[in-house]
């Protein structure tokens, strides 16, 4: 069974969101919060760090633990958990991974010698009298840092901005020093809250948190989560501390507004709250985000997408897909692991964004696994009731006749197989009650060429879905 060179990028078993991912010596290290399958809360594991070589993504390296939680003073007892991190290289060549623990609002800085070996506590963002960033009479709350170094200034990212709250008014820059802790200029906004965000050209976009700055050429790429959560946007501006003007949205982790093959509004996955950037491998840029599991929020793993920029520098909204690493289409022929599927979607749409928490109930369509946090498994979907569909994309079939599928679970009925969301069944696989995995195959043809791969089950109970085959 194929298990590289898919979406999500990583291993099943690894819950890696809010990626940022950065390239170093030829490689491509990926540095995010760290989730716990079945986690009460969000960011509940250590740091770790996969890496791929730039010009292959596909091959992704375990580089392991690189800071714990328990590694800042100001969380001897790991009370606290490690939220969205970044990393950039200082004037000296080390690498500093700056983050904000879940209940203080400081940020706190971390140093190594090499991109992904064990990080060192270094200090905590301070005003040159000492005064810690977040903690003087008038400052903002420091959230999700972002990081860019140009020569001996450091520009500083920051924010959480809820709907309606006043007291927030959007992401904030900051410049550092060359010690990459002291203050050089003090905090300046560069994108409005929902509040302030009327007459901006925000609106509807305004900034929620998640922010990341990115440079090409002569233009700054400001990435962020709007309030609309699910969705990562951009603004760019020839500065890194003003005039940054709203773009569009990069990637949607239900698709929404996507309307190529479907209605704008139609959301073809569970969506919750987003957070990521973008990167160039070997001359291709891509987006990194991050999709929800498990029926909750607190399960995220990661995904990246192949993204394109318009001549004006703009850049078109990526769709979800199967094989966003692999370069292009999967080979049509052989078996995938369900996990991969970038679709997943049943009848009832009322709870495809919600509250944190496990707010997805038995309607509803998950990918899971069996094991406990970290076990080495491959996952599957659960709970495929009545209209649940699994999508993948894109595979390049030729003369595929026949497809085969694993499935399990108190379930009576059958799986059509489609090729578009909506489309009529190109032929249909019953299924029966089992409580171990079982093969179940009939003679379908696929029309050749690139194609979507739709699985809807229709009968009663629910059933688990492994794998799917074409043969």
């Amino acid at each position: 069974m194929r298990t590289q060179g898919l979406n999500p990028y990583l291993p099943s078993w690894e819950y890696i969101p809010d990626g940022e991912p950065h390239v170093f010596n030829g490689r491509v290290y990926v540095y995010g919060s760290h989730d716990r399958f079945n986690g009460h809360a969000y960011c509940l594991n250590d740091y770790v760090c996969w890496s791929a070589p730039a010009d292959d993504p596909r091959d992704w390296r375990y580089e392991g633990v690189i800071y714990e939680k328990t590694d800042d003073p100001l969380n001897p007892d790991g009370r606290m958990c490690l939220y969205a991190p970044d990393v950039t290289v200082g004037p000296d060549g080390r690498y500093y991974l700056y983050y904000v623990l879940d209940k203080v609002s400081v940020v706190s800085v971390a140093v190594c010698d090499t991109p992904a070996g064990k990080y060192e506590f270094y200090g905590y963002v301070r005003y040159a009298d000492g005064t810690r960033l977040g903690e003087r009479e008038g400052d903002e709350p420091q959230f999700d840092p972002g990081v860019l170094t140009e020569g001996e200034r450091t520009y500083l990212y920051t924010g959480f901005c809820a709907p309606g709250d006043r007291s927030r008014h959007g992401a904030m820059a900051t410049v550092l020093g060359p010690d990459m802790l002291t203050i050089a200029e003090e905090p300046v906004f560069v994108a409005p809250s929902e509040p302030y965000s009327q007459g901006s050209g925000y609106e509807g976009h305004a900034f929620f948190e998640a922010p990341s700055i990115r440079k090409i050429g002569d233009t700054y790429y400001f990435i962020y989560s709007s309030v609309v959560m699910h969705e990562l946007c951009y603004a760019t501006s020839r500065s890194p501390t003003r005039d940054f003007v709203y773009q569009g949205v990069i990637i949607s982790n239900n698709d929404l507004h996507i309307d190529s093959y479907k209605p704008a509004n139609k959301p073809m996955y569970y969506g919750g709250n987003n957070h990521g950037s973008i990167a160039e491998l070997n001359g291709q840029w891509y987006v990194f985000y991050h999709r929800h599991t498990n029926g909750t929020n607190f399960s995220r793993q990661g995904c990246m997408e192949p993204i394109e920029f318009r001549e004006d520098g703009t850049i078109v909204q990526a769709e979800m897909t199967s094989c966003g690493p692999n370069g292009g289409p999967l080979e049509g022929r052989g078996e995938y692991p369900a996990y991969l599927a970038c679709h997943l979607f049943c009848r009832d749409e009322s709870l495809y964004t919600g509250a944190p928490g496990e707010w997805m109930d038995s309607r509803f369509p998950k990918i899971t696994q069996d094991g406990k946090d970290g076990d080495e498994e491959v996952g599957y979907i659960a709970n495929m009731r009545d209209s649940a569909t699994a999508g993948f994309k894109y595979l390049r079939c030729e003369g595929i006749r026949r497809v085969k599928i694993k499935v399990r679970g108190y379930c009576r009925g059958a799986f059509e197989v489609k090729t578009s969301w909506d489309g009529p069944a190109l032929g249909r696989i019953p299924v029966d009650f089992t409580n171990v995995w079982t093969e179940y195959s009939a003679d379908i043809a696929i029309p050749d060429g690139v194609q979507a791969l739709y699985l809807t089950y229709t009968g009663t109970g629910g059933a688990s879905l492994a794998s799917f085959a074409l043969e």
